[in-house]
């Protein structure tokens, strides 16, 4: 079971389930049933993704990294590939019952997952292939989202959740855009872009860094993505009030008046968790504090999709999401997200 825990990263698990939910939130929609399906599938794509990695990377790992699972001969080379394709088609069985969108998105999530670890991870498209997939894990939640919130063919009218049913009709026909959950699955994909930019971007950053964790020595990645922290920070924060759920908002008058000051707390949350070990390795960049940065900004994805969460007015649902920091940081000790 430690071996598996170690293979699968299992401290890295809590960085997953805000990607759906900041998908729904980006719609303005309450979570459903059909988001908890895309949080299944997204968690199944992961640890996918984890297992195959170390596939991949077992030769690698045997010189790096020989207390890894494979290498150490814990877990076979076999048996981590099979996990990998089991969790995958796990992952997509669960994302095809959230409908026929959620499964579009889910297999280019799966495609740029096993694309990324068996081709583009050594390659200069590596990092941007990481952050794609992050961003597509948030449109998989929009899209499931949007589907069971009554969307798809039915239109705005047809959309009837409590909290976005006068949001919806008003989306659907006062600002011609065909955003907002009433407004389809596929349209959830253009209202939820905007998140899924910052989550990605963000992504694309630590993937950078990480390419350095076992030797060190770099002090432009983590610069670089220290400065990219800062800017992104302050978009999550809510610095553009024209990106997530802006359409909801317009028809509504905005969402709760306490959303933007939990949402710009958030960001600075996230803004600390993740800048202080890059200055550290900007400063130092041996490869033990270059790994505590990518540590960080794993672990810094939780406080940012509860910022987008709170910028697209689902205050509870952000609070929610912090509530798996303290568990993200009690795995983290027992064993490695990186």
């Amino acid at each position: 079971m430690r071996a598996w825990a170690e293979l699968l990263r299992v401290s890295a698990l809590f960085t997953v389930p805000g990607d759906a939910l900041a998908g729904a939130a980006a719609l303005g929609a309450r979570p459903n049933r059909h988001t908890a399906l895309a949080v299944g599938a997204s968690l199944c794509l992961y640890e996918a993704g984890m297992a195959l990695n170390d596939w991949a990377d077992r030769e690698e790992d045997a010189i790096d990294r020989p207390h890894r699972p494979i290498p150490s001969g814990r877990i076979s080379p076999p048996a981590a590939l099979a996990a990998a394709g089991v969790l995958t088609a796990a992952g997509l069985a669960l994302a095809a019952r959230a409908g026929r969108p959620a499964l579009a998105v889910g297999t280019a999530l799966a495609a740029t997952v096993w694309s990324y670890d068996l081709r583009l991870k050594h390659t200069a498209a590596g990092p941007a292939a990481m952050g794609a997939a992050r961003a597509l894990d948030l449109m998989l939640g929009a899209t499931a989202t949007a589907g069971g919130s009554g969307g798809g063919d039915r239109g705005a009218a047809g959309h009837t959740s409590p909290r976005t049913e006068g949001r919806s009709r008003t989306v659907g026909t006062d600002t011609g855009a065909g955003t907002g959950a009433g407004a389809g699955p596929w349209a959830g994909l253009r209202t939820a872009l905007p998140s899924a930019t910052l989550l990605g971007a963000h992504t694309v950053a630590v993937t950078t860094v990480s390419r350095q964790e076992a030797q060190g020595g770099s002090t432009a990645a983590p610069l670089a993505a220290l400065v990219a922290t800062g800017v992104l920070g302050a978009a999550a924060g809510g610095l553009s009030r024209g990106g997530v759920s802006d359409a909801p908002r317009r028809a509504t008058g905005g969402g709760p008046p306490t959303a933007p000051a939990v949402a710009g707390a958030l960001a600075l949350v996230y803004a600390g968790t993740a800048g202080r070990p890059l200055l550290h390795a900007a400063l130092n960049p041996s490869p033990p504090l270059t790994q505590r940065a990518v540590g960080g900004g794993i672990r810094a994805m939780i406080p940012l999709q509860a910022a987008l969460a709170a910028r697209g007015g689902a205050v509870g649902v952000a609070l929610g999401v912090m509530g798996l920091v303290p568990l993200a940081r009690t795995f983290a000790r027992k064993v490695s997200p990186t």
